[in-house]
């Protein structure tokens, strides 16, 4: 009954195998739909069916498709016929870099660099933050990063998200980057945050291992992506002190939970702390390739550390963009509406979880951005489960992010109406209920 899309829909069969004949099969989207039109929170297929996208381009697109003001800014750009690149100083590079600072506001993410994807901006930081340690001791070099996380494709960045199926083919693994547990709420328990996080460290390192002088950084993705799920607050607050103590860089990956995304400007906000470094993308670029770190001026501008260019970077076309996406989440009030929008949403993917327990087993997530994580019932496992419910959604107007295992995650654009939450939740609660009663 629940097949694959794309083997249960004729057409969409067909699109693959011309996709297939010159394309890796690596590329073959989970969402099985081919995009024709869209407008803020819904889209259009070549067959004309429509959907609402509770996706958001895999949470690029958070003011919403076809946004007049955005197209608008980059109509300008092209029309000036210079498109690159980091070797040219252009008017949107300088406004967008200072629109960018200030909208940050932190005293210590002064600086920026402007790159062209979330993974080369997890490199750089890794360059940085290893650079800035050795200057202080030819030895902190070290980097704690937390199971779980996900950082990018590149060899330091799958490094980062540690030693898993996804980093086999590297061959070989940095021995100054260690992983600790992460405090996921079903295995924390009756333990306090701060002392979960203290019993990490004592179960990774040795006794006498001296963090003052060996690690340079702690590197945090925001909330961990595959099922939204975030810190307990103490457990970050007791990170940043230890980082204080040790004289330790906080860097936080931003990459989906930027630009309004959670309910805050950044993720980090949720959990009252000053980061060192933050690595950004996805929202920030609203479908362009735009990513970026943002540091102090000591640890940037650092001069054991060698040029930072990269041949796309702060072009006019991204940084129009970047602006674009400043501007409209500044008039459109997306930080508040995401936060407000974000209750509804909640507390509707709460009552799921008590109605369809039997299938649900944890339901997570912040402002706009959660996640359904599912259990095994009866002969069907979690990951078979989120596979049907994903499809179910797909067949009646849907998209939600399948994540190739037991969760599905939710974020439309943070533009999206009440209404528009509303209709698509009653088609996800349909599609959950319609699946429990068939497997269970």
């Amino acid at each position: 009954m629940y097949k694959n899309f794309i083997t249960s829909n004729r057409k969409y069969r067909k699109i693959a195998k011309k996709f297939l004949k010159y394309e890796t099969s690596n590329m073959q989207p989970n969402i099985k739909i081919h995009w024709k039109d869209a407008n803020n929170y819904t889209l259009t297929d070549r067959f004309g069916d429509k959907f609402i996208d509770f996706t958001s381009g895999i949470f690029a697109t958070n003011i919403g498709h076809k946004n007049k003001y955005l197209i608008k800014k980059i109509s300008k750009v092209m029309n000036k016929g210079i498109f690159h690149s980091y070797n040219y100083f252009n008017d949107y590079r300088e406004e967008y870099i200072s629109k960018l600072i200030k909208f940050i506001n932190k005293k210590k993410l002064n600086k920026c660099h402007l790159v062209s994807s979330g993974t080369e901006a997890t490199e750089t930081a890794l360059k940085l933050v290893k650079t800035y340690g050795k200057s202080k001791n030819k030895d902190k070099i070290g980097i704690i990063c937390i199971k779980g996380n996900w950082h990018g494709r590149t060899v330091g960045s799958q490094m980062l998200s540690g030693k898993n199926k996804q980093s086999e083919w590297i061959g070989y693994f940095d021995k100054d980057i260690y992983h600790i547990e992460f405090p996921y709420p079903w295995k924390i328990g009756k333990i306090s945050p701060e002392k979960f996080f203290y019993n990490s460290l004592k179960k990774r390192f040795k006794e006498n291992f001296n963090f003052k002088k060996k690690i340079t950084s702690i590197f945090l993705e925001s909330f961990q992506g595959w099922g939204a799920i975030f810190y307990p607050k103490n457990y970050v607050k007791a990170v940043e002190k230890f980082c204080k103590k040790n004289k330790i860089l906080l860097c936080f990956d931003e990459m989906q939970s930027g630009f309004a995304r959670t309910g805050k400007k950044f993720g980090f906000e949720n959990y009252d702390v000053n980061p060192d470094l933050i690595c950004c993308g996805k929202g920030m670029g609203s479908g362009f390739p735009l990513s970026g770190v943002i540091t102090s001026d000591k640890i940037i501008n650092n001069p054991l550390v060698s040029e930072l260019s990269s041949t796309h970077s702060a072009n006019p076309i991204v940084c129009a963009a970047g602006i674009a996406t400043l501007d409209e989440i500044k008039r459109k009030k997306l930080v508040k509406k995401s936060n407000l929008l974000g209750k509804l949403f909640h507390r509707e993917l709460k009552l799921m979880k008590k109605n369809y327990n039997e299938i649900i087993f944890e339901t997570l997530g912040m402002g706009l951005i959660g996640s359904i994580i599912f259990r095994d019932c009866n002969d069907f496992k979690s990951k078979n489960i989120a596979d049907h419910v994903s499809q179910e959604c797909l067949s009646n107007g849907l998209l939600v992010c399948n994540t190739g295992r037991e969760s599905i995650k939710l974020g439309p654009p943070l533009t999206i109406s009440t209404s528009g939450i509303k209709k698509a939740l009653k088609i996800l609660d349909n599609a959950i209920n319609k699946i429990r009663k068939t497997i269970c």
